[in-house]
């Protein structure tokens, strides 16, 4: 969830909900000055940012703002994410957009903490107390199409008859009557409902599914429409894909869940042993594989209920159906496929952090990384359960992770910087590689989100130096051999690369950058331009200009980047005091015969 502050009063305002339902506030940067709130400095660009993320965002502000900054990217009611107006001081809240997707219940939710009633605006909700089109969970509404007509028809007086037994239907104040000319019919069977029949899915019903490694997800996808069709059922009333969690890895597996838009959860071996005896059709070659008699139909009866399709088998692939008498909560049955994201970060300024990364850790349920780093995003992570780490416990950090995404959670590890470049992805898939790791380990997702390199942050900041030819070399001997490195370096000197150096020194190791120094001196000018970022993004940011002669150790640290140009790379300053360094890469020359005489 997100909110949108435009001054203090809504700041004071938001912070009274984010108490309450949590969430991430964005403040416009030039009226609000908070540690823990994100800023912004476009309002247009940040709302429909947030808009576009899919979460729920709460603007405090002029309903009007928000109608004129998102007409453009609104799509279509069924798509968009829940938008709510608000006035500054409360007094107001408005669900403008995805009323029935959880807009309207949110501002009920808000109602009740701010003391205000919310004006709710649509029709179902206000004449009948009911949300036709946004039915409670372990329900899915069949036809939702003919919802607007229906409810227009309740609108101008017509009567309903419930066919079938739905509390949250024949507890509203929907007009029912037994010679209604509407019609509500409850079923897990696939029928075809119009403008006059509304036909409701029950999701009681378990697909248990069973394939083999590298099946193609078509032939899954197949073989389950067909079972269903054969057997009259409807895959709305579907309530997930459950199987054994040695298939937990299986893309098949999760394609199918997703073309069915149900979850997909995984069972151990023991749990499934114990529907052994409720099997309609064991099989000791089965059983003699993975260790129990029948993983299609196991799984279905595991998830609850009788088993009323048994096996159906295509080349590759088994399913199963049971029905319980009750809804199926997916999320108590076995184990969902933890995810592991690796999230670069960026140099630490909010605006530099990619949205991608912003919105894997609002997904994640749990954080792993360094303090310094997880204080870099304090108010995209205030919620969320943090494992922090300290300096010097990569490994353990990385291992946390993944161990924690084994145990199925969604998992952000966090780097600085890019995930990619000196940071944790390597680590991480380096791990996942090791002999011995937990088979539980390689059945996990691995997602990795880029960020704003060190390097690329310290080179925008003062022009193109990377305009051509470059390349970084990390300067730690902890992990490379010295003597490694400093042919690393000979080589980028020799080569006349632009360089940068990560890690230049530290407490007890100042002497290569030093021995870096006089290498490259043999090989580019004494006025080679040098740059030193220190505290990329942060308050306490610096970044100086100076020539390659004038480097020395004591004005590096381990949180500044060293970048020295190569032989072309040119610095001056303009006339407002800014640097201008860049390195060309040969337009000039291109363009100029003259150049290219003396070139050559």
């Amino acid at each position: 969830m997100n909110y949108l502050v435009l001054s203090e009063t809504g700041l004071a305002t938001a912070r009274r909900i984010q108490q309450e339902l949590g969430g991430v506030i964005h403040g416009l940067a030039k009226n609000i000055k908070a540690d823990d709130v994100t800023p912004f400095g476009n309002t247009r660009n940040c709302l429909q940012d947030l808009f576009t993320t899919g979460d729920p965002v709460i603007a405090l502000c002029a309903a009007g703002i928000v109608v004129r900054f998102l007409a453009p990217v609104l799509d279509n009611k069924h798509a968009d994410a829940p938008v709510i107006a608000m006035a500054e001081d409360g007094s107001a809240v408005v669900p403008l957009l995805g009323g029935h997707h959880g807009a309207n219940k949110l501002a009920q939710q808000i109602g009740k903490i701010l003391q205000v009633s919310p004006a709710v605006t649509t029709t179902s909700d206000t004449l009948f107390d009911v949300a036709l089109d946004e039915p409670p969970a372990g329900w899915r509404l069949g036809n939702p199409q003919d919802a607007k007509a229906f409810v227009a028809a309740l609108r101008d007086g017509a009567s309903v008859q419930l066919n079938s037994e739905a509390p949250w239907l024949s507890d509203s104040n929907l007009p029912l009557a037994t010679d209604g000319s509407l019609k509500i019919t409850v079923s897990d069977k696939a029928l075809s409902g119009d403008a006059q029949h509304l036909v409701f899915y029950k999701q009681n019903l378990a697909l248990g599914v069973g394939c083999e490694r590298g099946a193609d997800a078509s032939e899954v996808i197949a073989l389950v429409t067909e079972t269903l069709t054969q057997a009259k059922l409807s895959p709305r009333s579907l309530a997930g894909l459950f199987s054994i969690d040695l298939k937990m890895d299986e893309a098949a597996l999760h394609e199918a869940a997703a073309y069915f838009d149900i979850p997909a959860r995984f069972l151990d071996v023991e749990r499934l042993r114990q529907e052994e005896p409720r099997l309609a059709n064991p099989s000791d070659i089965v059983k003699a594989e993975v260790g129990v008699a029948g993983v299609a139909e196991a799984s279905a009866l595991a998830a609850g209920g009788e088993l009323i399709v048994e096996k159906h088998k295509s080349q590759r692939a088994t399913c199963a159906v049971s029905r319980s008498d009750t809804i199926i909560d997916a999320t108590n049955v076995g184990t969902v496929r933890g995810h592991l994201a690796v999230v670069g970060i960026g140099p630490g300024r909010a605006d530099w952090r990619t949205g991608a990364a912003t919105t894997a850790l609002r997904k994640a349920d749990k954080i792993v990384g360094y303090k310094l780093y997880l204080d870099l995003i304090a108010d995209v992570i205030v919620d969320k359960d943090c494992h922090v780490f300290g300096l010097g416990e990569e490994e353990d950090r990385v291992r946390a992770a993944i161990e924690l995404a084994a145990e199925g959670h969604n998992v952000a590890l966090v780097s600085s910087g890019d995930a990619g470049v000196y940071a944790m992805a390597a680590l991480a898939h380096e791990l996942l590689d090791r002999d011995g790791t937990p088979a539980t380990w390689d059945r996990i997702s691995v997602e990795l989100l880029p960020g704003i390199s060190a390097m690329q942050a310290a080179a925008l900041k003062v022009g193109a130096p990377l305009g051509h030819d470059f390349c970084t070399i990390s300067l730690s001997d902890l992990l490379t051999p010295r003597e490694v490195i400093l042919q690393r370096v000979e080589a980028a000197a020799s080569g006349d690369f632009v360089i940068s150096f990560y890690n230049p020194v530290s407490k007890t190791r100042r002497d290569l950058l030093a021995i870096s120094r006089e290498i490259l001196l043999k090989y580019r000018p004494e006025d080679t331009p040098v740059v030193l970022a220190r505290n990329l993004g942060r308050p306490t940011e610096k970044i100086t200009v100076l020539p390659l002669k004038d480097l020395k150790v004591d004005d590096v640290d381990m949180l500044t980047l060293v970048m020295v140009g190569s032989s072309e790379t040119r610095a001056r300053t303009r006339g407002d005091g800014t640097w201008s360094v860049y390195t060309p890469r040969g337009y000039a020359a291109k363009h100029n015969p003259q150049i290219k005489e003396n070139q050559a």
